[in-house]
């Protein structure tokens, strides 16, 4: 499944984004594309909304869902993911 998201800004963004996402029971991979803000999900499509849910509450909101404050928390959110992806790295 494709799901377009806000908020990815780099490599520790996608890395945060993989690493939570195939924490998931019934994700089998996970591919993110910096450029273009997409997350590509190998899983069931029943899983679609609890994998949304996940993506938003670290930060990466499906595009068009969230505006506002909840704009800016989620913002916020995704720069702690982003620090935490790359501190997984090093």
């Amino acid at each position: 499944m494709r799901i377009e998201v806000e908020n990815i800004k780099c490599g520790g963004c996608a890395g945060s984004i993989r690493k939570g996402l195939m924490g998931l029971d019934g994700v089998d991979a996970v591919d993110v594309e910096i450029e273009s803000g997409v997350v590509e999900v190998q899983a069931d499509d029943g899983l679609r909304p609890e994998i949304a849910r996940k993506l938003a509450a670290m930060g990466y909101p499906e595009t068009g869902t969230v505006r506002g404050l909840k704009s800016a928390g989620a913002r916020a959110k995704s720069f702690v993911s982003c620090a935490v992806g790359r501190m997984d790295k090093e």
